[in-house]
C-alpha cells in the first residue's frame, strides 16, 4: 500500500510539474504571437506611411508640372506680344538743342554775317557690324544633337506614359537617353535667343534658327554660350546633367524640342 502512496503521489507530482510547463509554453506562446501582430502591424504603418508620402512627393511634381506648363504659356504669350510692331525710336519730338538752333536762326536778321561762327567738323559715320542673316530651310536634314536611343517619343496628338511621374501626358520634346558628360552639338546654325534654368529641364539653351524655328536643348550642363552668340552646326552646346526629379527613373537625357512661331513640331520630321 505505501508504495502505491508513494507512486500516486509522484504520478501527481509529475502532473503538476507537466501542466506548469505546458502553461509556460503557452504563455510563451501568446507572447510570441502578439509580438508578431505587433511587428506586423508596425510594419504595416510603415508601408502606408510610405505610399501616403510617395502620393504627396507625385502630387508634387505634378503640380509643378503644371506650374511650368503655365509659365510657359505666359512666355509664349509674352512673346507674341513682344511681335507688336513699335516704333524705332521715340524722337517724335525734336531734341532741345535741334530747337534751341531753330530759335537762334529764326533771331538771325537776314543778310547777317554768320562767318565767325565757329565750324562743326564733320562727323564721321560708324558703321554697325553686320550680323549673320538666319534662314531655316524646312527640307534639309538635321544632324542628331547626340548619339542615344529615343526613350520617349514627341506626341502631342495623344499623350504617352511618364514613368518618373506616375502619369500619362502630352510631350513636345524627344528624350534621349544618354549618359552624363556626353557632348551635345548644335543641329543647325542658329542664334542663341534665351538660357534658363528651370526645375523640369534644368539649364536649357534656346536657339533661333531662323524662319520662326528654334531648337530647345535641355537637362543640360557647363553650356559655354552665352544670349546673343551666333553658332554653326556640330558646335557643343553643353553636356548631359544628371537628370531632373521630373525625369529621374528615365535617367540621364537629353530634352531636345522644336518649335515653329512658338509651337511645338515633331524634331523627327527634320533629323537624318
Amino acid at each position: 500500500m505505501k508504495k502505491q502512496r508513494k507512486a500516486v503521489t509522484f504520478l501527481k507530482q509529475k502532473s503538476y510539474l507537466l501542466a506548469a510547463v505546458l502553461m509556460l509554453a503557452a504563455v510563451f506562446g501568446m507572447t510570441g504571437v502578439y509580438v508578431s501582430e505587433q511587428r506586423s502591424e508596425k510594419k504595416q504603418e510603415e508601408q502606408l506611411a510610405k505610399q501616403e508620402q510617395e502620393q504627396r512627393e507625385q502630387e508634387a511634381a505634378r503640380e509643378a508640372i503644371r506650374q511650368a506648363d503655365l509659365e510657359r504659356q505666359r512666355e509664349q504669350d509674352a512673346a507674341a506680344v513682344d511681335k507688336v510692331l513699335k516704333p524705332e525710336n521715340n524722337d517724335f519730338l525734336d531734341d532741345p538743342a535741334v530747337i534751341s538752333d531753330s530759335n537762334e536762326q529764326a533771331e538771325t536778321p537776314d543778310g547777317a554775317e554768320t562767318d565767325n561762327a565757329p565750324e562743326t567738323p564733320a562727323q564721321e559715320t560708324a558703321t554697325d557690324p553686320v550680323e549673320p542673316s538666319l534662314s531655316f530651310d524646312a527640307a534639309q536634314e538635321l544632324q542628331w544633337p547626340m548619339e542615344g536611343n529615343v526613350i520617349m517619343n514627341y506626341s502631342m496628338d495623344q499623350t504617352t506614359y511618364f514613368a518618373t511621374l506616375d502619369q500619362y501626358k502630352y510631350n513636345p520634346a524627344l528624350v534621349i537617353q544618354g549618359n552624363v558628360n556626353d557632348k551635345v552639338l548644335s543641329v543647325s546654325d542658329g542664334k542663341v535667343s534665351n538660357i534658363e534654368t528651370n526645375e523640369v529641364t534644368g539649364l536649357t539653351v534656346t536657339v533661333d534658327l531662323g524662319d520662326g524655328y528654334s531648337a530647345i536643348y535641355g537637362q543640360l550642363k557647363e553650356a559655354p554660350l552665352s544670349a546673343g552668340d551666333y553658332i554653326e552646326a556640330g558646335d557643343i552646346i553643353g553636356y548631359v546633367n544628371e537628370p531632373t526629379k521630373y525625369y529621374s527613373v528615365e535617367g540621364a537625357n537629353l530634352y531636345f524640342q522644336m518649335v515653329k512661331d512658338n509651337a511645338s513640331i515633331d524634331p523627327m520630321e527634320f533629323l537624318q
